[in-house]
């Protein structure tokens, strides 16, 4: 039987390798392995990338986040409109600050924040907005920055899953205040361990996120904050500019594979991903639906498919937020996401054979109604 793992880094990781380990020992030689030469060489990188002015490297995509909505000053009695389709990191970084997030429900179509309802959500307390690109599709920016300049708000970007993605011919992480990106390993653009960054036009704020991320100090023993430590260490950057100089091409491999799921998956009981014209999904997932997912999901693994499910229970719905007062049925759309949506393979150097076997099997199954 074919056996397709969900996600196979082999490929990726063979095709860097020697160039991997020559950094890795360049640094165990130079014995400096923290805030030195590779880090400020992948903020300059990426922030070239993504057509940035400034990048902070920190030490993982909710502490971007998190250190993101310090850094504007937002904490205690303040409110931040999130998707409430998302990773519960997003909601995490706001009640990090003390403040509290105010979900809104997403399109069906893109699975992203739908800006038509968020206006009805905006307090005399609301001070910004986390646009999620969640799995790799670019959240609408356009009527998202247009709200937030009606009412005087941030707006910061959850680029956590899309690393290259295009909205209307900008990167993201270049069409907001300010955007936060994770290199969890198995992100389009991952490291060999935890990594963020926070990317921005705003000198002041990556003045501040500096100061913040480490410890609060500019320089040495002197603090101006009550900062913490969160800084991208010298081997994860490395590893960072090695992969950057991929990435496009990885993504394009996503983008090819896609493309075949969407001409050939033919079963009327599953729903493909939307995309719309104006955005370039980098494909960090490629999420289905079906009414009978849970089979699915079954019929798959039996058939030697590994998929997963991003994600199972709306933030809503957490025994961690319970505190929010929410109950079932309050966000129906994000609800019916979280019974509905299915994962399914998708990586660099994936096998026609393979792409080939998962349609196959998609298209012969039948759910028992």
């Amino acid at each position: 039987m074919t056996q397709v793992k969900f996600l196979d880094m082999e490929p990726m990781h063979s095709s860097i390798k020697e160039e991997a380990l020559r950094a890795i020992e360049g640094i165990y030689d130079s014995n400096w392995f923290i805030l030195g030469e590779r880090k400020h060489l992948f903020e300059e990188e990426f922030s070239a990338y993504c057509n940035a002015s400034y990048v902070v490297g920190v030490g993982n995509g909710l502490d971007a986040l998190h250190l993101i909505l310090r850094g504007y000053g937002i904490g205690f009695g303040d409110e931040v409109i999130i998707p409430s389709n998302t990773f519960i990191a997003t909601a995490l970084a706001v009640s990090y600050t003390g403040a509290k997030p105010i979900l809104v429900e997403p399109k069906r179509e893109s699975y992203n924040i739908d800006p038509t309802r968020i206006e009805n959500s905006v307090t005399n307390k609301t001070k910004a907005i986390i646009a999620v690109h969640l799995y790799g599709q670019p959240a609408d920016m356009e009527p998202i920055n247009e709200i937030a300049k009606k009412y005087d708000l941030k707006v910061i970007e959850d680029a956590a899953q899309a690393h290259g993605a295009l909205y209307k011919g900008q990167k993201t992480g270049s069409i907001s205040n300010a955007a936060g990106f994770s290199f969890y390993p198995g992100k389009n653009l991952g490291a060999f361990g935890d990594g963020g960054a926070v990317v921005t036009n705003d000198l002041e704020l990556a003045n501040k996120i500096r100061n913040l991320s480490n410890y609060g100090s500019n320089i040495k023993y002197h603090h101006e904050h009550k900062g913490i430590n969160s800084r991208l260490d010298e081997i994860q950057a490395a590893i960072l500019s090695i992969k950057l100089k991929h990435l496009d091409k990885w993504n394009e491999d996503r983008s090819r594979i896609a493309n075949i799921y969407i001409n050939n998956i033919s079963n009327n009981d599953i729903i493909l991903p939307y995309t719309a014209q104006d955005i370039k999904s980098v494909w960090h997932l490629f999420v289905i639906r079906s009414k009978f997912r849970d089979e699915l999901k079954e019929y798959l693994f039996r058939h030697g498919i590994e998929t997963l499910i991003h994600y199972p229970i709306p933030i809503h719905l957490q025994e961690a937020y319970k505190d929010l007062g929410y109950k079932k049925g309050d966000f129906p759309i994000a609800e019916r996401l979280s019974e509905e949506i299915l994962s399914l393979p998708i990586w660099y150097g994936m096998q026609e054979k393979q792409i080939e076997y998962i349609i196959d099997i998609l298209n012969k199954w039948k759910p028992n109604r």
